[in-house]
């Protein structure tokens, strides 16, 4: 038997606290001192409530040298819990390479396409190396397809009206 709660910190610890993160440097430079001394990749989603404001993170995957494993059922369970309107997607490369790899496209496209079935946006999947960063969004690399399906509920209420 399993029993979830909850529990809502006022702690103004968490990298993303300062306010909404309005684009991919903000995401940047409230994260990058976290994946700076690490040696494998990580995993990192920064849950947002619909105001871009971050209710917290949560470290979904650290690999190894150059891959971690990343499962949309991981990435989703915490955005769920929390509420979350949106999620950004976050991890590093030790190599200090930022360019995402074929990986990196394929779960970023499945991941956005989850998140349009569950209702919960990919703004943006950001890649952190170690004088740069790469943010697909920026890239226009994410379709619109990133914005949750919210239309079809509103219309099938208009429809019972």
């Amino acid at each position: 038997m399993y029993e979830l709660r909850i529990v809502r910190e006022r702690r103004t610890g968490y990298p993303a606290s300062r306010g909404p993160l309005q684009n991919s440097s903000a995401v940047v430079r409230a994260f990058r001192d976290h994946f700076n001394q690490l040696d494998r990749e990580q995993v990192v989603v920064v849950l947002l409530d619909a105001k871009n404001r971050a209710l917290g993170y949560h470290v979904v995957s650290t690999g190894i040298l150059n891959a971690s494993l990343v499962h949309p059922r991981e990435v989703f369970k915490a955005a769920i819990l929390a509420n979350a309107a949106a999620l950004i997607v976050i991890h590093n490369h030790p190599s200090g390479d930022p360019v995402p790899s074929a990986e990196d496209h394929a779960i970023t496209e499945r991941l956005v396409s989850a998140g349009q079935l569950l209702g919960i946006a990919v703004p943006d999947h950001i890649v952190i190396g170690d004088d740069a960063a790469f943010a697909f969004s920026d890239a226009g690399l994410l379709s619109s397809k990133s914005e949750p399906a919210v239309a079809a509920e509103g219309d099938a209420e208009e429809r019972r009206q």
